[in-house]
């Protein structure tokens, strides 16, 4: 039987019983990593009896992989994920300062997981820190190989930060550095190619998807040449690649231009009535202020990797925090991806079944409908809303309900499954 996932002419064609390599993540990966597959398993067998099912398959990284193989990311865990193509990890620890790379940027380096996808959407009884929670439905694309998390830094001090600093100042006649002898540097590559593969995900997710906007938000103001060069080449993208299925900000602004702002905005209810997708863009620092006050004007979003960073957190925190929050790092081209719990690895609560496995839980949800099996994705979906809706929930969430019930990691994923319907 062929167990393995392929794609062909940008589509992927996926066996009943894929393979899926796992990561079971440090800290409480080992805590929610079984319980999210059992969630998962059960909702395929609900939706498909025994005709599909995922054949889970552990690859080893971070701290179980070194202790077994004296490495933090053997080639044999990339190998895996390169033949099977879809897969899912926990949480990855990884030391601040030196030490060991991160690993999950090592893993979006090296398969080249360009996006990150980020949906963020509120289930009824979650506490959240916001009036009106349920206005909040959006879908994050943010670069995921590029900008500062791309790793050129040079640290003050070292032979090579000298050479740098010298070439910027003697060569490029810089003059803005202001402490040339204790500065360190960090290169911030930002490209067409990149730009444009991430803008064209997020268009095409929304077209797909029939939502009504993609929002660019970058720092275009301040770094014109990278930050707004991804703007403009998000609009370049937008009106030349989806004429006819997108209207922009930027044409929006040429028609007032040069014909007047009624006819601007004729053009603007013209489109948004044909069901066009509106493509616009907003600066990073009033689109986090937006997010909290209009939520509801901001569907898909496109931006950079560092920017999507502060997005992501500060969504999630929005409907619940960042425990409830699933994420995928995509490469529609290739067919790579990988999907994984966007939280730390807690290792204060490991293995005392505290650990809430939603994001894992969520992030698999996504890995379905990757997979176009929408069925077990909507019934995880479900079930998971009736169980917050009856505040059974995690320690993590018990502590902000009132009349809630405590349960550990495993039974919160025993009660979703008894809620699959």
């Amino acid at each position: 039987m062929n167990n393995t996932i392929k794609i062909q002419n940008g589509k992927l064609i996926v066996p009943d019983q894929p393979v899926i390599p796992f990561i079971e993540g440090d800290g409480i990966g080992k805590d929610i990593s079984i319980p999210s597959q059992r969630v998962l398993n059960a909702a395929v067998e609900k939706s498909y009896g025994g005709k599909r099912k995922l054949l889970w398959k552990e690859v080893l990284a971070g701290e179980k992989a070194f202790q077994q193989t004296g490495e933090n990311l053997p080639d044999t865990t990339l190998d895996t994920f390169r033949e099977y193509l879809v897969g899912m990890k926990g949480p990855l620890q990884t030391p601040v300062g030196g030490g060991i790379r991160s690993l999950n940027v090592a893993l979006r380096q090296t398969l080249d997981l360009y996006v990150c996808l980020r949906p963020v959407r509120w289930f009824k009884g979650v506490p959240s820190p916001i009036r009106y929670p349920s206005m909040v439905d959006m879908h994050i694309f943010r670069e995921n190989t590029e900008d500062i998390y791309a790793g050129i830094e040079y640290m003050t001090g070292e032979e090579n930060t000298k050479k740098f600093s010298d070439f910027l100042i003697n060569e490029m006649g810089v003059e803005q550095i202001r402490f040339p002898e204790s500065t360190s540097f960090g290169v911030k590559p930002i490209s067409k190619e990149g730009s444009e593969r991430l803008v064209r995900a997020a268009i095409k997710y929304a077209i797909e998807r029939k939502l009504p906007s993609v929002t660019i938000v970058h720092k275009g103001n301040i770094m014109k040449f990278t930050e707004g060069a991804f703007k403009n080449w998000g609009y370049d993208l937008a009106e030349n690649e989806y004429s006819g299925q997108t209207f922009t900000w930027r044409q929006y602004e040429k028609i007032k231009k040069e014909k007047g702002e009624i006819d601007a905005q004729k053009a603007l209810k013209k489109a948004e009535h044909a069901g066009n997708v509106i493509v616009k863009d907003v600066i990073t620092d009033a689109f986090l202020q937006e997010s909290l006050l209009r939520p509801f004007d901001h569907s898909v979003i496109a931006t950079m990797n560092l920017n999507g960073d502060y997005i992501s957190d500060q969504l999630a925190a929005m409907v619940g925090g960042i425990g409830i929050s699933p994420g995928a790092n995509i490469n529609y081209n290739s067919g790579y991806a990988i999907f994984e719990a966007t939280h730390g690895t807690a290792p204060n609560i490991a293995g005392t079944g505290k650990a809430n496995p939603s994001s894992l839980i969520l992030s698999g949800v996504m890995m379905l409908e990757y997979l176009g099996w929408t069925e077990a994705a909507e019934h995880v979906l479900d079930a998971m809303e009736h169980t917050f809706s009856k505040r059974r929930v995690t320690s993590d969430l018990y502590d902000m309900m009132e009349g809630a019930t405590l349960l550990t990691t495993s039974e919160f994923a025993d009660e979703i499954i008894r809620n699959i319907h």
